[in-house]
């Protein structure tokens, strides 16, 4: 399989499932893997914001990546978050981890710091320099801070060899278009939004990392394939039957959103670590009575 197909469709940015103490809690964990890869879907991307990332530190990180890989076991690809605001320190992790059984990674673009274009794009040129595997971006300005113009991005594209793709959830329209029809023919456009996961693709994006997809991974995957097999009209069904859920996923913060669907499903617990908290108990009760319109 190439690196293109193991890419294409639905990829889940996963949640890291945590017990009341804080304590990773790996028995649930087991369970959503499984829970996963038996609906279908492509690819998992493990330790991304959705896994709650910036909370998660050394030696937990190498113990999750190590965990998803053994309990996957090879059924599906996996993809590693390994992103930040500090090049070197990135570059460091890329040396510092043991991505044996990981395919790609996934580098979210500098946050905070709020480089210009011309910083934005020698970020990623140093990554491309040092990453022991493909390499995928993440422009996500609602989270960043900075938006990577479709001029940077396919600047990054034409020359940074080992970065393939990139997580697209600016949300503009002109940016996405502009950068799907300049893009080289090889190179992997994937929205990180779930509401607008349809109409990108209509437009060329070839798939998604999903949040939506933790709790309802089959009919969102199916969604993405039929995109993909041009029968739009089909998907649109799937699609508007969760636009409410998606955007009740981000009403009181992510993950926070996806884990009260998860805690309710009984694959894992709410628990969140600060400063993420749970919903409130009003939006547990908005969830459960969403989660009857699709049961």
């Amino acid at each position: 399989m190439s690196l293109r197909e193991k890419f294409r469709g639905t990829g889940i940015a996963v949640v890291t499932p945590f017990h009341a103490d804080g304590k990773i809690d790996w028995d649930s964990y087991r369970k959503l893997i499984s829970f996963w890869i038996d609906n279908k879907v492509e690819y998992l991307v493990v330790l991304g914001t959705t896994g709650e990332s910036a909370t998660i530190h050394g030696v937990e990180k190498q113990e999750i990546l190590s965990f998803v890989k053994e309990v996957s076991a090879e059924r599906v690809p996996l993809m590693a978050g390994i992103g930040g605001n500090d090049t070197a320190e990135v570059i460091s992790n890329f040396k510092t981890f043991d991505l044996s059984g990981y395919d790609a990674i996934l580098s979210v673009s500098p946050y905070y710091s709020r480089p210009n274009q011309e910083g934005l794009f020698q970020h990623y040129k140093a990554l491309d320099q040092a990453t022991p595997l493909p390499l995928m971006l993440y422009n996500v300005p609602s989270r960043t801070g900075q938006t990577v113009t479709a001029t940077t991005q396919l600047l990054i594209a034409g020359e940074c060899k080992n970065i393939f793709g990139t997580k697209e959830a600016s949300g503009n329209f002109d940016l996405i278009m502009e950068l799907l029809k300049y893009k080289p023919v090889d190179f992997l456009v994937v929205s990180g939004d779930d509401a607008l996961t349809l109409p990108m693709m209509s437009l060329g994006a070839e798939g998604v990392i999903s949040v939506v997809a933790n709790a309802y991974p089959k009919d969102f995957s199916d969604m993405v394939r039929l995109c993909l097999a041009g029968k739009f009209a089909e998907a649109q069904a799937l699609h508007y039957r969760y636009t409410e859920i998606i955007a009740s996923l981000f009403a009181e913060g992510s993950p926070s959103g996806v884990k009260a669907y998860l805690s309710e499903m009984g694959l894992c617990g709410h628990h969140v670590r600060m400063p993420v908290w749970p919903v409130s108990e009003q939006h547990q009760k908005k969830i459960k009575e969403l989660m009857k319109g699709v049961a």
